[in-house]
């Protein structure tokens, strides 16, 4: 009797689309942690994990905030890279409960951007589950948390500030 040895992936990625894809390529059980590049940088314990079946995102939680489905989706929807590491088996560190359950889908949309992987995830989703948990949820979490949409300001008024500088652009309305 062989022992079969957990395929594991760990990679910084662009983006999810990259690891969305390869768990539903390879068809895997088990679960994925996403650390953004503002926890990698801030150490601010925003990673989320992200548990699979058959290469089907099932559930998701936000380790930074405690949130569970769309709104852990939308605590780890930030710009950038972000590292990723898959596991193979095991119980994943996600309670398995509707607060923490996802559609299938949804992880590619809110994570990556990709509707065609979330149309091919749907699609390898069980019958019961390729519809289920579709809401505005995420959304209305991500407007309701005031600090991000404040970082987010924050963040494009530095880079405006810095593109001004670089462009020669000199502030108005200072005398």
């Amino acid at each position: 009797m062989t022992t079969e040895t957990p395929v594991t992936f760990s990679r910084v990625a662009a983006d999810a689309a990259e690891a969305l894809e390869l768990v539903l390529d390879r068809e895997l059980t088990g679960y994925a942690e996403f650390t953004p590049q503002d926890a990698l940088l801030l150490d601010d314990g925003g990673a989320g994990v992200l548990a699979f079946a058959d290469g089907v995102p099932t559930h998701v939680k936000h380790a930074g905030t405690g949130r569970g489905g769309d709104a852990a989706l939308a605590d780890l929807a930030v710009p950038g890279p972000l590292r990723v590491e898959c596991f193979a088996g095991g119980d994943p560190p996600v309670p398995e409960t509707d607060q923490f359950a996802v559609s299938p889908g949804t992880p590619a949309e809110r994570l990556a951007g990709d509707a065609a992987l979330a149309d091919r995830t749907r699609a390898a989703a069980p019958s019961d589950r390729a519809a289920s948990g579709e809401s505005m949820d995420a959304v209305e979490a991500f407007l309701e948390d005031d600090e991000k949409i404040d970082a987010i300001r924050e963040r494009a008024r530095e880079e405006a500030t810095e593109r001004a500088e670089e462009w020669g652009f000199e502030e108005f309305g200072e005398e």
